[in-house]
């Protein structure tokens, strides 16, 4: 239609571009729909591999911490509930610090087996953590807190344990129910003491950073035998080096960047 005959219909000159651009508008509008609704009819069908593969897709280019994997369109309608999440980062977590006690274990059982030291050093792992237990018989003499030349060896291999695993330790001083009176160690409280910090001044010669060690004392407070029986005396009298179960949680949540406030509830204990 040229000028002319626009004129003689009574239309404006620029209606026909007008009329030509919302066409093409639509157009658009209905192609993308098209393409919307081919798009979820897809998720209907879709493998829940190929599905998942999607959604990490999708996460990665949105920066979408939780995307649901149901596998199909109800995957749209189960975002999880933060308690869900929460619940799931704790069963992580869990899992984390049960491995890394059950490697602790594995590796000071490795060497009281090398060394034959069975009797003598133990470990275990539990609610407190994992924890090595030595004889005071093969560090300190009766009534001593300076080492046996025997001692060295095995706290020797107990700083390379802590150089691997890194985490803060608690060394604790243990003794039986027998008074002890010197000039030196008035009770079994300065004993027991003395114990666990010259085991602490050890392991920090070796390089072990101060920040991490701990010492504490408990004189014949906290037996594991009757004191009774010589035999359970002599189970009393003991050095445990604690890796503390806080310390590992500790220490996981700043190498994984989880969250300070996460905590785990994962407990039982195995000799």
């Amino acid at each position: 239609m040229n000028w002319d005959d626009k004129e003689k219909c009574g239309l404006p000159a620029d209606e026909e571009t007008e009329e030509a651009g919302w066409i093409v508008t639509f157009s658009d509008l209905m192609s993308l729909l098209l393409t919307f609704f081919i798009l979820l009819f897809s998720f209907a069908s879709i493998e829940e591999q190929k599905f998942k593969e999607l959604l990490e897709s999708l996460r990665d280019a949105f920066g979408v911490q939780q995307i649901p994997e149901a596998g199909t369109r109800e995957g749209l309608e189960m975002l999880k509930t933060d308690a869900e999440v929460k619940q799931i980062a704790v069963d992580e977590l869990g899992g984390l610090v049960q491995k890394e006690m059950e490697e602790i274990k594995s590796q000071v059982e490795e060497f009281v087996l090398k060394n034959k030291l069975q009797g003598m050093v133990e470990v275990k792992t539990g609610d407190r953590g994992a924890v090595i237990t030595i004889s005071d018989v093969v560090i300190f003499p009766v009534g001593e807190a300076e080492f046996n030349p025997e001692a060295y060896p095995i706290l020797e291999k107990m700083a390379e344990l802590l150089k691997q695993f890194p985490y803060k330790v608690r060394v604790e001083g243990h003794t039986d129910n027998v008074p002890i009176r010197t000039a030196r160690y008035p009770s079994n409280w300065e004993l027991s003491t003395a114990r666990a910090a010259r085991i602490v001044r050890y392991f920090i010669s070796k390089g072990i950073d101060p920040n991490r060690l701990s010492a504490e004392g408990f004189a014949h407070y906290r037996p594991v035998a009757d004191n009774a029986t010589p035999e359970g005396r002599a189970r009393n009298r003991r050095v445990e080096i604690v890796y503390t179960r806080e310390s590992i949680i500790e220490g996981i949540k700043k190498k994984y960047g989880l969250p300070e406030e996460l905590s785990e509830t994962v407990t039982g204990e195995t000799s």
